[in-house]
């Protein structure tokens, strides 16, 4: 895979399923509304996969050192990318209860990050455990906090 399309669809599927599930959790235990959920997930992958986008596009070309093409290569990898898995969240929301769901949302987040962070430290000829271990509290760190924060604002209605 070329490193330009690499860029942007390793930075689209962490921030997609980093940022998607933080939502989720937050918005749980804020609202308990599938409606809000569903939502707040259709604006992550729409609104924040074009802003990431955007944004990896401008970092390439403050860069100086990437073609035209390759800036957008990472541009549109980035969007599709966070487009794609954030939207793949929607599905146990509509399939199953809302708590429920939310759990199945965690283990397929986390699972996939384990996946890539796996298959990142096989090329870069790493431990994966200690890859896996350090991308998995990172999301599980955001998790908790999004949990707790979703609780807070919902004390304050």
């Amino acid at each position: 895979m070329k490193l330009s399309i690499r860029k942007g669809f390793s930075f689209g599927l962490t921030s997609g399923i980093i940022t998607t599930l933080g939502l989720i959790v937050g918005l749980h235990s804020g609202t308990h509304s599938g409606l809000a959920v569903i939502g707040g997930i259709l604006a992550i992958a729409i609104a924040d996969a074009m802003s990431d986008a955007l944004g990896i596009h401008i970092s390439e070309e403050s860069e100086n050192k990437h073609s035209v093409k390759e800036i957008w290569e990472s541009t549109i990898a980035t969007f599709l990318s966070k487009f794609v898995f954030a939207s793949t969240f929607i599905v146990p929301i509509l399939l199953l209860e809302l708590s429920a769901a939310v759990i199945v949302c965690i283990i397929w987040g986390l699972g996939l990050i384990a996946i890539f962070s796996y298959h990142i430290a096989k090329q870069q000829r790493a431990n994966p455990y200690k890859t896996i271990l350090e991308h998995l509290t990172i999301a599980i760190m955001v998790i908790v906090i999004t949990h707790y924060v979703g609780d807070w604002v919902a004390a304050l209605g």
